[in-house]
């Protein structure tokens, strides 16, 4: 069976990381795998969103698998970081095709380590199981995050969190990290895939050309000053006004004939 699994159901792709023996690891097929299945998901005009997990109930994933990448990275000299500039982590969605417009929803499961907590990250929103955990043990075996991982853990959480998390190398239960924002809800086990769905429903109920701008216009935002994210907002918001699609919702509102009106 692969170790990418990748299914298409009511306009939602479902990603799933299957290689339960090893928590999931990602391998050098793995990676190439996972790159065919975001430019499958992204060049799809019949699916809206994706949903990313893992297979079994221990882990969503225990970042690369170092049976495969370490010995490259460490026989590869100074020149290692220029070259992965391209192509970054987990099939590139950290760093390369991270501009992919369409949301990515990650459902996780079990441990989250390392390079996992990088993927996970890379996604848009993320829905844990109550038996998360996150793993940061990289830092203890002298590598810190560089697929992505430090500068979306300073975006999401702050400077202070991504500081603790990553320079003492400690794991963290779910609760903290629903605490620190890295983690939007938390479910039971159960309800994981549920969950998620539920939301992807709700999101792609609305417009695709506002989720996707939306989407866009959060990312070019961050980090930048004032002036700028007010600038961006105003160039990304207004651009979708002549959709289709927009001037028909507004006719349904008007006309009382909308069938979510105050409604979740």
């Amino acid at each position: 069976m692969s170790k990418v699994l990748y299914e298409k159901r009511d306009q939602i792709a479902y990603i799933t990381l299957n290689r339960p023996e090893v928590h999931n690891a990602i391998d050098r097929e793995t990676d190439d795998l996972l790159f065919d299945a975001w430019n499958e998901f992204d060049s799809d005009p019949d699916v809206r969103l994706a949903i990313l997990t893992g297979s079994g109930e221990k882990s969503f994933c225990a970042g690369a698998d170092l049976k495969s990448h370490i010995d490259p990275w460490i026989n590869a000299g100074p020149e290692l970081g220029r070259s992965v500039l391209a192509r970054g982590f987990a099939g590139g969605i950290t760093r390369g095709l991270h501009h992919i417009r369409k949301p990515i929803i990650a459902a996780l499961n079990g441990w989250v380590i390392g390079g996992g907590i990088e993927l996970a990250l890379a996604c848009d929103i993320r829905v844990a199981s109550d038996n998360v955990q996150f793993g940061f043990f990289h830092m203890r075996r002298g590598m810190h995050f560089a697929d992505g991982g430090i500068v979306r853990l300073v975006n999401t959480c702050g400077v202070g969190i991504a500081m603790e998390l990553e320079l003492m190398g400690e794991p963290i239960d779910v609760q903290r990290a629903k605490e620190i924002h890295l983690v939007n809800r938390v479910v039971p086990q159960a309800e994981l895939m549920s969950t998620a769905e539920d939301m992807a429903r709700k999101i792609i109920r609305n417009p695709r050309v506002a989720v996707e701008s939306a989407k866009e216009t959060i990312l070019e935002v961050v980090g930048r000053p004032l002036d700028d994210q007010l600038k961006f907002e105003a160039l990304y918001g207004y651009s979708t006004m002549g959709d289709p699609e927009i001037a028909a919702k507004r006719d349904e509102f008007l006309d009382r004939r909308d069938q979510d009106r105050a409604t979740s």
